[in-house]
């Protein structure tokens, strides 16, 4: 039985994919932080069948002593500070752990467990301002936030260990993947919480900032298929993922009404304390290389994804 060792277990991505790995006879380690209020729901239904041991990004010895331990197959990083608003207010807790976490586990790697195939969590958010159209793998770089710095240097270290020490190591560049395992201080499980609150009688509002906003929003179900793609390639190389179409916040707030029968309008109130020192108005991707050498395409489209994170909120409420 092949095993997968995932920082990050307990987020959305995690979750989705130690699902996957699970359903396809991996056995599956998930990293977690001591914490004295563990919040697991997302993997509440998997706990039977997975394997929890406890490191932190933040201690390179503890991860050199469980990749020791385990001796993983796969490895992948997907634990960050992921939160683009906060990365703003905490820069440097932002850079410890997106940047110079991912410099632990590669370190910790070399070391102890050069055999893993390494897999680092990369985002669109990387691109930032990058406007000549839609972002490929030979795109430039353009951060606009703190974790877009951090997501930058650690996908070049990525790519610096793979071509300097001769590590199976990739980065996924990820644009926005979106599910009702979201977090709640994310837009798109923030509107779509709203919709389903308004229709259960329960709210009459939601504050948003820019509506204009446009992102290239899929399904996370989908994206952690490629990630796992990506590490049964026989060359590493990175790949783009994203379904290459972009739509806006209001595109967003439309839809998420709509399924609940409202008008947008009448619900969504715009807040100026929301806005962001640096926004980045427009980012979609081009993902033609995974679809052609990785065999991935989405399959979940924005409004299937807008229902189906409304309906998980509405039958939450109800339930």
């Amino acid at each position: 039985m092949p095993t997968a060792l995932i920082t990050g277990i307990t987020g959305q991505d995690g979750s989705f994919l130690a699902e996957l790995l699970l359903d396809r006879g991996w056995r599956v380690i998930g990293l977690v932080r001591r914490s004295a209020s563990p919040d697991h729901w997302r993997i509440a239904h998997l706990m039977p069948r997975l394997e929890l041991d406890s490191a932190d990004l933040l201690d390179q010895g503890s991860l050199f002593e469980v990749l020791r331990r385990h001796k993983p197959d796969h490895v992948y990083n997907l634990a960050a500070q992921s939160f683009v608003p906060t990365s703003w207010r905490q820069p440097v807790l932002t850079g410890e752990v997106t940047a110079l976490g991912c410099a632990r586990m590669l370190e910790a790697l070399r070391l102890a467990w050069p055999e893993a195939r390494f897999y680092q969590a990369g985002s669109s958010e990387m691109f930032g301002l990058n406007d000549a159209g839609p972002q490929d793998e030979r795109a430039a770089f353009h951060p606009r936030s703190p974790y877009g710095v951090a997501k930058v240097y650690a996908h070049h270290l990525t790519v610096n260990y793979r071509e300097s020490y001769g590590l199976f190591a990739v980065g996924g560049i990820l644009f926005n993947h979106e599910s009702e395992r979201r977090g709640v201080e994310f837009v798109t499980r923030k509107l779509a919480m709203a919709a389903a609150a308004v229709h259960a009688g329960r709210a009459q509002t939601v504050t948003l900032g820019r509506l204009d906003v446009r992102r290239d929003w899929g399904f996370a179900g989908d994206y952690v298929e490629a990630m796992h793609l990506m590490l049964l390639q026989s060359e590493p190389r990175d790949f783009v993922v994203a379904t290459g179409l972009a739509w806006s916040v209001q595109d967003f707030a439309e839809r998420a009404f709509a399924a609940v029968g409202r008008r947008w309008q009448a619900h969504v109130v715009h807040d100026p304390a929301l806005l962001r020192p640096a926004e980045i108005p427009c980012l979609r991707g081009d993902a033609s290389a995974a679809r052609d050498q990785l065999g991935w395409t989405p399959s979940l489209a924005f409004d299937g994804l807008v229902e189906r994170m409304v309906r998980a909120e509405v039958d939450r409420l109800a339930g």
